[in-house]
């Protein structure tokens, strides 16, 4: 049972295999990179360190050797807690996986590889208000080609999840910061690879699934143009 805390865990995922980015790492974990000088898990945890959170689960597999070595077990202010997959076990099976660490409800689930400015007291005020179930982050840019579309309707209740189009269209995207219940963490498939976006989340609409849009810089390091970027915004 998740202890009672005013605050959450924090569980990032950084087990993807960064195929695309290998070009740029050289086959090395995406997360640990450096993105203006520093690893970009680094700008993840310093995020996290300064809006007073204190317990984090990296959720890792390919390439956990590099984490461990670069991170260890103490960041700042923050506790450090790893949950390994031998065979990598996609976002959504990935926190299935570590939910045994995951001592507080919500848990507050980060992709390891995206970077999104928000307050995060405001994000956590916001899922309680609302009572929900799971809150995803999401964020407006001008063209949605490579990441879909969120839709969302006045009460920001999740109405339906857009797959990925070839016609540049504004809109809403999910920026990769989620609050989730245990109740929903519960119900992803045990010892298998599931995905959150492509899998989970369509299945959780209707199920008290609120969005909560930002306005601040979002940027993800998948690939090298998108990496190439991360550098200039971290200069």
């Amino acid at each position: 049972m998740p202890k009672p805390t005013h605050l959450p865990v924090v569980a990032i995922l950084v087990g993807g295999l960064g195929t695309r980015l290998q070009p740029v790492t050289g086959g090395d974990q995406k997360v640990i990179a450096p993105v203006g000088g520093r690893p970009f898990l680094f700008r993840l945890l310093d995020q996290i360190a300064d809006a007073g959170l204190r317990d984090v689960v990296l959720c890792t597999s390919y390439r956990a050797d590099q984490v461990a070595e670069a991170i260890g077990d103490q960041y700042r202010s923050l506790r450090l807690h790893y949950s390994y997959e031998a065979v990598p076990l996609g976002t959504a099976g990935a926190l299935r996986n570590a939910l045994p660490l995951l001592e507080s409800d919500p848990v507050l689930a980060m992709n390891g590889d995206s970077y999104c400015e928000l307050n995060f007291e405001l994000f956590r005020e916001f899922h309680a208000r609302g009572e929900a179930c799971g809150s995803l982050v999401v964020c407006e840019v001008e063209e949605t080609i490579a990441g879909g579309r969120v839709e969302f309707d006045a009460q920001r209740a999740i109405t339906g999840f857009v797959e990925k189009s070839a016609l540049p269209s504004r809109g809403w995207i999910n920026a990769g910061v989620y609050l989730l219940g245990h109740e929903l963490l519960r119900s992803i498939p045990e010892a298998q690879p599931v995905s959150l976006e492509r899998e989970i989340f369509p299945g959780w609409v209707g199920r008290g699934l609120h969005a909560f849009p930002v306005s601040g810089n979002f940027i993800d390091i998948g690939t090298p143009k998108s990496f190439a970027a991360a550098q200039h915004l971290f200069a």
